[in-house]
């Protein structure tokens, strides 16, 4: 287990530094480059970042790669994670954001995904529990409806309102066209492990990747740098047995944890300041949340892929 530790907030938390301690995870420092990745990247940063990955413990045979991230204000960095895949997969994606944004910076934690599909092994991304107001015209703010259209994504709402559109999208696995609005098939409203069966049915290959940001749960479950979404840490944990149990799973990455950053880059001081909830809305046993969360996922990963 991988623990790239590019802000802090993983280290301070007690099952993560217990595993440090017995060796069941492996810490990389990567301290000095993380507020230059924090948000959106240079591509000369980006790349020192991909480098710096090749000092990772080498994973046994047989066993996908763990990652644990920090911020999810990193989740841009997925796709060099990505990189050296060595069979087709499927990206399964647990999010409260869609992160398909086209008019953001191409190494942007906010439209990382369009980085992700452009990937050779990358045949589909299937993206989970969005509930933000990044569906709300999403043709204004950037949205990749192309690749809605074409089924490269497709995009499952914890729960949503219909989205405004214009033109012609179509129907998809989780949304119908009705004139200008999309009518997502929100999970909220679905029987979990009906659709999680037929979920992974659907999938077109064998092989998966599984990168998780915890702002997709409720906040009960997590306090993150973003907005929280609906989906419990029941319905995440179920779905990562099932498809363990049904594909072969190439790696998972997880971040969403908790950090403060002091932005020294007056862009991404703004960026922040606009696009994030105050920091004061949670308390230090809010905080606690991740860690709990952690040991949890940390404990299924460990039995699931011993």
């Amino acid at each position: 287990m991988n623990i790239l530790d590019l802000d802090h907030s993983l280290t301070a938390q007690a099952p993560i530094a217990q595993r440090l301690v017995d060796g069941r995870a492996t810490r990389l420092d990567l301290l000095e480059l993380g507020p230059k990745l924090r948000l959106w990247s240079s591509e000369r940063n980006y790349q020192r970042f991909a480098k710096s990955l090749l000092q990772r413990a080498k994973k046994p045979a047989g066993k996908p790669e763990l990652f644990f991230i920090g911020s999810g204000d990193y989740h841009h960095l997925t796709p060099a994670l990505l990189a050296d895949l060595p069979e087709p997969v499927t990206l399964i994606h647990f999010d409260n954001h869609p992160d398909w944004v086209r008019f953001a910076p191409r190494r942007h934690c906010g439209s990382w995904v369009n980085r992700a599909l452009k990937l050779p092994n990358v045949k589909r991304i299937v993206t989970l529990g969005p509930c933000s107001d990044d569906l709300e015209s999403p043709q204004f703010k950037g949205g990749n409806l192309g690749a809605l259209r074409r089924g490269d994504l497709q995009l499952f709402p914890w729960q949503h309102a219909p989205t405004k559109v214009w033109g012609r999208i179509g129907d998809g696995p989780g949304h119908e066209q009705h004139e200008n609005l999309l009518h997502w098939h929100n999970l909220s409203e679905q029987d979990w492990p009906t659709f999680v069966d037929n979920l992974i049915q659907s999938l077109p290959t064998e092989a998966v990747w599984i990168t998780i940001d915890k702002d997709v749960l409720a906040s009960e479950d997590a306090a993150t740098n973003w907005d929280q979404g609906g989906m419990r840490l029941t319905h995440l944990l179920h779905a990562i047995r099932a498809l363990a149990a049904s594909k072969r799973v190439l790696g998972i990455d997880v971040c969403g944890e908790f950090a403060k950053a002091p932005h020294s880059n007056l862009l991404k001081r703004w960026e922040a300041k606009s696009d994030q909830p105050p920091p004061q809305r949670w308390s230090d046993a809010d905080l606690l949340r991740n860690a709990a969360t952690n040991e949890v996922l940390m404990s299924l990963f460990e039995e699931l892929f011993p």
